[in-house]
């Protein structure tokens, strides 16, 4: 599923299609879980890692999953905190791919739902007549454009 660069909306559409994940949580979720960059900054993190560490575990009797738990694991969390942060931003930042993957309006993700209302309330000036209605409108659809910067901000200023 995962390549170093985009094959484009329409064959992943058609990918996600044939894998029946069309209006599920796994068509949000799986394409975006594995991202080649994070993958290769995961491994140039652990080549980095000196061979040493893995020595005198074993000269101290450890073998393969001791090491990794207790050595590996707590060695790169900076990595494994950089890379759930990314991805974390990644999805919360994108909307488009709930757009296009989920008609469910149960399933529909905050971001779309914020954008709706974004869309919905921006004024239209063949619609309203005099100027006073229009700057009003203008100034509700300014508000709500704040607000939901806010609303959808948080989340990411909390972590």
């Amino acid at each position: 599923i995962t390549m170093f660069f985009g094959g484009g909306m329409i064959p992943t559409f058609i990918l996600i299609n044939r894998l029946h994940m069309v209006n599920t949580v796994w068509a949000i979720l799986i394409p975006g879980a594995f991202n080649v960059w994070n993958m290769i900054l995961a491994r140039t993190y652990y080549q980095s890692i000196p061979k040493e560490l893995r020595e005198a575990s074993s000269i101290d009797g450890a073998n393969e999953i001791q090491h990794f738990f207790k050595i590996m694991i707590p060695v790169c969390k900076p990595i494994i905190a950089v890379l759930a942060l990314w991805s974390f931003v990644g999805m919360w930042n994108s909307y488009f791919d709930a757009l296009i993957y989920l008609n469910d309006a149960d399933l529909q993700p905050l971001q779309l739902v914020l954008r709706s209302i974004l869309v919905q309330n921006t004024p239209q000036p063949g619609m309203i007549a005099d100027i006073q209605s229009t700057a009003e409108m203008a100034k509700v659809a300014e508000q709500l454009k704040y607000a939901t910067i806010v609303v959808s901000s948080l989340p990411l200023l909390i972590m």
